[in-house]
C-alpha cells in the first residue's frame, strides 16, 4: 500500500500532457521489442506513448488491420467510433478516422464539440446493437465499432478496442488476426498506410451517441419510479466520458441527480490516489472513491464511473459497496422486478465473483453461467437473450431491457448506477440495506484477493494446469468438491485453477501484465477461515507449480 493512497493528487503526480502528445506523434516503435508490438489483451491494445507502446504508428496499423478484417468478414455497414477523456484518446481517434476513411469505411464519429463529444463504451455498444437489430447474421450492412479507451488506467495510458457486430468485446479469433496483421504493417512501415484528407474527415457523417442512448433508457430502467419516489442522488463521472450523459439524464429525463466533479481534466488533478499511489479512475476502489468523500453527508446515494463509463461504484450511507455485494443485490432485485424476462434465461458471472451470487441465482431457480474472467464471455448470451444479466467482480455488468432483448453487450456503468436509484425508489432501501437482507438469508461471505510473485515460467505452468495436477482432498478443513481448470458455464479454459468446497473456494490465475499470480478466495465461515483458505491456497499452488 502506498503511503499516500486515498489522498488528493499533488502537482508532481500529474502528467505532462504536451509531452505525452508529442511522444504519440513522434515516437517510432520498434516491432522487434515485444513491449512495443501490438498486443490485444482482454480489453484491447493498451500502453503509453511514453514507453513506445501506444503511438500514431500503432493506431494507424491497427486501424488498417481492422479495415481489412471487416472486409474479410463481409461487413460493409457503418463503423461507429468513440473516445473517452484520456489525453491519448483524442489524437488516436483522429488517426483511426483518417485511416479508416481512406480505406473506404463508412465511419461514424460522435457529433458535438464539447463534453458530449466523448463516448462511453456502453453508448457505442448500444449504437451497434440498435443499427443491427433485425439484420441477419450475414447481412453485409451490419455495423461494428471501435472504442478508444484504456478504461480506468492512469492518465498517460491509451487504449484501442474493437467491437464486432454483436456489440461486445471481440473474441480472441478476431483480436489475434487484427494484432498479427497490425504487427506486419508496423514492421513494413506505417507511413505507407493511406490517410484521408482533413476535408474528407470534416465531411464524414456524425452520429448522436448521447441522444440514441439517453432516449432509450426508459426501455431498461424504471425512470418513472425514480421520479415518482423523489429519489435524489449524485453521480461523479470521475472526469470521464459520462459527464454529458449524466447532465442529459438530469435535464432531458427529469431525474434528480447532481453531477459532481470538475468536469474533464486530462491530468485528473482532482482525483485521490489509488492503492499504489497512481491516479486511476477505478470507481470500485475505496482509495479512488475518497474523491467523493466530501459529499457523503449531502447525498444518501452517490455513484461513480470510470473514464469510459463501463464500470460503476455505489456509495451509500454505509460507504462504498464491494462490487460483489452490489452484483448480488442487482441480480436479486432484477429477477424480482423484471417479470417479462424469460424464465429459461440464465445469469452470468465470472468464476472469481462471489458465491453469494450462486446462492441468489439458485433461490430464483435460474441457471448460473459461470465463465472465465472477461466480459466477452457474456456477449453471446446477452446478444441472443439466453442470458439476462452478466457481471464480473471488477464492477462491470450489463443486463437486458424490460422485454428481455439486448441493451448493451459491453459493460455499462451508467446503467448499473441508475439501477441503484431504481432499487432505492422501488424498495425504499439502499442497495447496502438490501445486501444485509441477503446476508441474513444466505450467510455472510468473506472475500479477498492477494497477489503473489510468480515467474513467467510459473505463470505459464499455472495457465496449463489440469485438475489431475491437484492431489489434495481437503481445503481449510473441508472436503474439496470441485477442481476446475475450465469454466463450468461454457467449458472455456480459465487460464488457471479454481478449487471449491461446500463453504469456500479459491482461484489462482496469472496476471497478464505483471510477474504475479492473483489468488482470489472466499469463505462463508468468516474472516479467520478465509485467512486459512488463503494460506492453504498459496501452499497448494506452490506445490503444484513445484
Amino acid at each position: 500500500m502506498h503511503e499516500r493512497a486515498g489522498t488528493l493528487a499533488r502537482p508532481d503526480d500529474l502528467i505532462d500532457v504536451a509531452a505525452l502528445l508529442l511522444a504519440y506523434a513522434e515516437t517510432v516503435p520498434d516491432p522487434a521489442i515485444a513491449a512495443q508490438r501490438v498486443v490485444f489483451g482482454t480489453s484491447g491494445h493498451r500502453g503509453s506513448a511514453f514507453t513506445g507502446a501506444f503511438t500514431e504508428p500503432h493506431i494507424a496499423a491497427i486501424s488498417a488491420a481492422i479495415a481489412e478484417y471487416r472486409a474479410e468478414q463481409g461487413i460493409s455497414g457503418p463503423l461507429f467510433i468513440g473516445a473517452d477523456t484520456h489525453p491519448l484518446s483524442v489524437p488516436a481517434e483522429r488517426t483511426a478516422v483518417e485511416v479508416l476513411l481512406a480505406a473506404g469505411v463508412d465511419v461514424r464519429a460522435a457529433a458535438g464539440d464539447g463534453d458530449d463529444w466523448f463516448v462511453p463504451t456502453p453508448a457505442l455498444s448500444h449504437a451497434i446493437l440498435a443499427h443491427n437489430r433485425g439484420l441477419a447474421a450475414d447481412d453485409p450492412s451490419r455495423a461494428d465499432g471501435i472504442v478508444v479507451t484504456p478504461s480506468h488506467n492512469p492518465p498517460a495510458d491509451g487504449g484501442f478496442k474493437y467491437n464486432p457486430p454483436h456489440g461486445g468485446p471481440a473474441d480472441t479469433d478476431a483480436t489475434n488476426w487484427i494484432a498479427a496483421r497490425a504487427n506486419e504493417l508496423l514492421a513494413s512501415g506505417t507511413p505507407n498506410i493511406p490517410r484521408a484528407t482533413r476535408e474528407a474527415v470534416a465531411a464524414a457523417p456524425r452520429f448522436d451517441f448521447l441522444g440514441g442512448y439517453i432516449e432509450c433508457l426508459n426501455e431498461v430502467i424504471d425512470l418513472a419510479a425514480i421520479r415518482d419516489a423523489g429519489v435524489s442522488f449524485a453521480a461523479h463521472p470521475l472526469g470521464g466520458a459520462s459527464v454529458a450523459y449524466w447532465a442529459a439524464i438530469r435535464d432531458r429525463l427529469g431525474i434528480d441527480v447532481t453531477v459532481l466533479g470538475d468536469g474533464v481534466d486530462p491530468r485528473w488533478g482532482f482525483m485521490h490516489l489509488d492503492w499504489d499511489g497512481k491516479i486511476r479512475m477505478d470507481p470500485s476502489s475505496a482509495h479512488v472513491m475518497s474523491t467523493v468523500s466530501a459529499f457523503r453527508d449531502e447525498y444518501a446515494l452517490i455513484t461513480g464511473n470510470d473514464a469510459d463509463a463501463d464500470r460503476h461504484g455505489i456509495v451509500t450511507a454505509d460507504g462504498l459497496m464491494n462490487p460483489n455485494h452490489y452484483l448480488a443485490v442487482a441480480i436479486d432485485y432484477l429477477l424480482r422486478h423484471r417479470p417479462e424476462w424469460p424464465e429459461s434465461a440464465g445469469v452470468g458471472k465470472t468464476l472469481v465473483s462471489s458465491g453469494m451470487i450462486d446462492r441468489v441465482v439458485a433461490s430464483h431457480r435460474r441457471e448460473l453461467l459461470e465463465v472465465p474472467v472477461g466480459f466477452k464471455w457474456f456477449v453471446p448470451g446477452l446478444a441472443d437473450g439466453t442470458v439476462v444479466f452478466g457481471g464480473e467482480e471488477s464492477a462491470g455488468a450489463s443486463f437486458q431491457r424490460f422485454d428481455g432483448s439486448a441493451w448493451s453487450t459491453d459493460k455499462d456503468g451508467i446503467l448499473l448506477a441508475l439501477l441503484a436509484a431504481e432499487i432505492q425508489a422501488v424498495t425504499g432501501q439502499s442497495p447496502s440495506e438490501r445486501y444485509r437482507e441477503l446476508v441474513a438469508e444466505f450467510g455472510e461471505p468473506s472475500y479477498a484477493r492477494i497477489d503473489a510473485a510468480a515467474s513467467p515460467e510459473q505463470k505459464a505452468r499455472l495457465g496449463a494446469l489440469a485438475p489431475s495436477d491437484v492431489t489434495a482432498t481437503e481445503l481449510a478443513g473441508d472436503p474439496i468438491t470441485a477442481i476446475l481448470t475450465r469454466a463450468p458455464g461454457n467449458d472455456a479454459a480459465i487460464g488457471g485453477l479454481k478449487v471449491q468446497t461446500a463453504h469456500a473456494w479459491f482461484a489462482a490465475r496469472p496476471s497478464g501484465t505483471e510477474d504475479v499470480m492473483k489468488i482470489y478466495a472466499e469463505s462463508f465461515r468468516g474472516p479467520e477461515h478465509l485467512a486459512l483458505v488463503q494460506e492453504e491456497a498459496q501452499a497448494l499452488v506452490a506445490r503444484v507449480l513445484g
